[in-house]
């Protein structure tokens, strides 16, 4: 129509555009043959022997799972975190094991000795030696020295043998009567795999074939007075020596130093400990007069001790019952052990340090 212009007609692709698609494509071809981090130069080429190092690399380290440069093992904390969480887990889920006295492995290994550990590592810094006499696996009877007002001595011997032993042993303490009629403290001490100190009990955990510790001065030893520390008390009636013969488990002897010093006991007020139902109450520099802070304990430097096995298969099935012979093996039991105590006493420069 005259008068009217022609529209003007605008290209989609021009030359130009189609130039710069391909160079664009070109470089991504080339970048795609490189591997940043074996070119200097980003202007060379990698070679083939370059690129199948880097995928062989790559590839081993999916396989197996490696850790990249820098990155380290989960630290103390984030064990702790892991095993808290695996126990809520699985108490969910109801996917947890107790045995016939209570003890229950999930609940002491992410909750009781993760607490004890502090004690242990931090705080009385506990040395251990002798932990190869201990059974690998099957009945063992660890007999040590009690000490200390409160039974810490029995908490640290099981974290010594849990975490220092190979396996991993568990380590199951006879208790007093005493502290499964507390409130709380009764549940926890099943829980962690402990039992009364009964020889039916200590019979029954060997014949399982079970890690089983015994202190056989009972209260004798754990409330004597710091001018008798280091001197051992009457064994009793050697109960514990009569459940080894009857299983055939051998008997460790164990010497702990260290233990004594952690609540050192000046008095025993006995009106005082009668009318709490107590078997002593207790006088200490810092108790009662330090109120709640005179709880605890002193941050004195142990050592356990385990001593050579005391074998009892050869015993014949009547030595149980002969008075004679466990007489003698408790003898022997106690001399060993109090023995021990003044070697590692002799080498020892301060209470303290260690």
């Amino acid at each position: 129509m005259a008068g009217e212009s022609k529209a003007k007609v605008i290209p989609l692709h021009s030359n130009s555009s189609r130039a710069a698609a391909a160079r664009r494509a070109a470089q991504r071809a080339e970048a795609a043959r490189r591997h940043p981090s074996l070119l200097a130069d980003p202007g060379t080429r990698a070679s083939a022997e370059d690129i199948a190092a880097v995928v062989k690399e790559i590839d081993a380290h999916r396989g197996a799972g490696a850790t990249a440069p820098g990155d380290e093992a989960p630290n103390e904390l984030a064990q702790r975190i892991s095993a808290i969480a695996d126990y809520v887990s699985k108490r969910l889920t109801g996917d947890y094991e107790v045995d016939e006295f209570g003890f229950d492995p999930m609940f002491n290994n992410a909750l009781v000795l993760p607490l004890l550990r502090f004690f242990f590592q931090n705080w009385f810094r506990v040395e251990v030696s002798g932990i190869e006499n201990l059974p690998t696996s099957g009945a063992g009877l660890v007999v040590a020295n009690h000490a200390g007002t409160l039974p810490f001595d029995g908490l640290m011997l099981s974290v010594a043998v849990h975490d220092h032993h190979p396996e991993h042993r568990d380590l199951r303490l006879l208790a007093a009567d005493m502290v499964f009629d507390m409130p709380m403290m009764g549940p926890i001490a099943r829980k962690a795999g402990h039992t009364m100190a009964s020889t039916v009990d200590a019979h029954r955990l060997l014949v399982g074939g079970e890690l089983t510790a015994v202190f056989p001065e009972g209260y004798k030893g754990l409330g004597k007075h710091f001018r008798d520390r280091y001197k051992l008390q009457r064994f009793g009636r050697g109960g514990f020596v009569s459940a080894a013969l009857q299983t055939k488990a051998p008997i460790i002897p164990c010497s702990i130093v260290g233990s004594e010093e952690i609540y050192p006991m000046i008095a025993d007020v006995k009106l005082l400990a009668r009318v709490f139902g107590l078997p002593y109450f207790p006088i200490t520099p810092l108790f009662p007069l330090a109120g709640p802070a005179g709880l605890m304990p002193l941050p004195s430097k142990w050592h356990i001790a385990f001593g050579t096995p005391i074998e009892t298969a050869d015993y014949d099935e009547s030595a149980a019952d002969d008075p004679m012979v466990t007489f003698e093996l408790t003898d022997q039991v106690r001399e060993t052990i109090q023995q021990t105590l003044y070697q590692l006493l002799t080498k020892r420069r301060n209470m303290f340090l260690g």
